[in-house]
């Protein structure tokens, strides 16, 4: 719990493999590029997603992804990247 509130503090999305998966299941040697497919906004709790993995030989893999941002709170942290510029928004707009 305490690395999922980090990272969301500090505009990182924290996701979790859907199907028990681990990254070392996919075998991913830092030559692929990476993208989410079926992210909304605004992003919501537990949001199904899908890891598109785009490997340096063409191929293409897919993992299911779920959103772990739990209180709405937490979407709107994520949707201003992170803690800080929410609260200096939040200042600022009084």
């Amino acid at each position: 719990r305490i690395h999922r509130a980090i990272l969301i503090g500090m505009g990182v999305l924290p996701l979790e493999f859907a199907d028990g998966r681990r990254a070392a299941d996919l075998g991913i040697d830092g030559s692929e590029t990476l993208d989410l497919e079926g992210l909304g906004s605004p992003v919501k709790p537990r949001q199904p997603v899908t890891l598109v993995i785009r490997r340096a030989d063409g191929r293409v893999d897919r993992a299911p992804l779920v959103v772990r941002i739990a209180p709405a709170i937490e979407s709107e942290y994520y949707r201003h990247g992170g803690i800080l510029p929410y609260v200096l928004r939040q200042i600022l707009s009084r």
